[in-house]
């Protein structure tokens, strides 16, 4: 019997590849969603058997979509696909009424494992309705850098979550190719009298280059000493010493998980102060001769319950471009 499957997620490059990653033996009738509200929306029209949810989205992420899911008197079966492997994003989900929990990409003999010990797929060879949605569409390089960066993003925050024993609340990355007085007025974020500091790590590796920025609005440096257990009194040099702490722990697996998705392994100088207790005007002059224009991947952690928040900025330069553009066309390939 036919199977009505949706897949919902934000990103058109995790919706194909996830299309091709379905068995090819099995007789489903295939719909997309590019949130929530949009999923929502579909279900409510039509009866959905199956359906395959991303956690971070933006207008309804995949947390509401489980809330308003449960509301109903039916709900599909559901299986999160998510970047973002916190265990505590499992436990969530799974509380939600999620059946299962995989990690982006997932591999087609996993998710065929998964579908069959569900009762969700038959071994039966049956005709199959696939579609790949917009085929006939290109997906841009922006999309392709998103969607590596929301996977690496991910395991970045379980590391952190484990270690400080919280949950991270993530973003959509966002991808922007900008002039260095766009980039001021994007992270010109806060009140004139708000101070930042920040750590700056420069990377290369096959024709890549670019530079990590983790900018910290010092109101969080309360709440990060305590998450970390640091005793007494923070002067300038304690302050330091918490930042780089958690760079490294931000930092450093983000990287190897980018470096991973791209098979690169990255080459990296020591990370360094760029800032200290400084307006945020003050932290883009550092770099204005050096950045000028720059293809940008900004991603917002928050820890909940915390008054954490840090951006991680990656500034690639611009002749990093194509050699970006073919390493990811992967993505892309049927």
């Amino acid at each position: 019997m036919k199977k009505s499957v949706l897949i919902c997620d934000d990103s058109s490059i995790a919706r194909k590849q996830l299309a091709k990653t379905l068995p090819a033996d099995w007789d489903i009738d295939l719909d997309y969603a590019q949130d929530g509200q949009e999923a929502l929306e579909i279900i409510e029209k039509k009866n959905i058997d199956i359906l395959f949810l991303d956690l971070n989205m933006p207008v309804m992420d995949g947390y509401q979509t489980l809330e308003a899911l449960q509301r109903r008197e039916t709900m599909p079966q559901v299986l999160v696909i998510s970047g973002d492997v916190q265990p505590q994003a499992l436990q969530r989900v799974k509380d939600l009424g999620a059946l299962e929990f995989h990690k982006k990409p997932i591999q087609a003999k996993v998710l065929r494992d998964s579908l069959v010990s569900l009762g969700l797929l038959t071994q039966e060879p049956g005709k199959r309705d696939f579609r790949i949605e917009n085929a006939a569409d290109e997906f841009s390089f922006s999309e392709c850098l998103q969607e590596v960066s929301n996977i690496a993003m991910g395991q970045a925050a379980s590391v952190l979550a484990d270690m400080l024993n919280v949950f991270v609340k993530l973003p959509v990355p966002t991808v922007n190719v900008l002039e260095v007085s766009e980039l001021q007025m994007a992270l010109g974020y806060g009140s004139k009298d708000s101070r930042f500091s920040a750590i700056s790590q420069g990377f290369v590796g096959s024709g890549v280059a670019f530079e990590a920025l983790l900018i910290f609005n010092d109101t969080s440096l309360p709440d990060i000493a305590k998450l970390l257990s640091s005793t007494g009194r923070i002067d300038q040099d304690r302050e330091i010493e918490l930042l780089m702490e958690v760079s490294a722990v931000l930092v450093g697996p983000f990287m190897a998980a980018l470096g991973k998705q791209m098979n690169i392994d990255f080459s990296f100088g020591h990370p360094s102060l760029l800032g200290q207790n400084v307006k945020m005007s003050n932290l883009i002059d550092v770099k204005r001769a050096s950045w000028k224009r720059t293809l940008t991947v900004e991603i917002v952690y928050e820890i909940e319950n915390y008054n954490v928040s840090c951006d991680l900025l990656l500034l690639f330069t611009e002749d990093s471009i194509p050699v970006l553009e073919n390493l990811l066309s992967y993505l892309v390939e049927d």
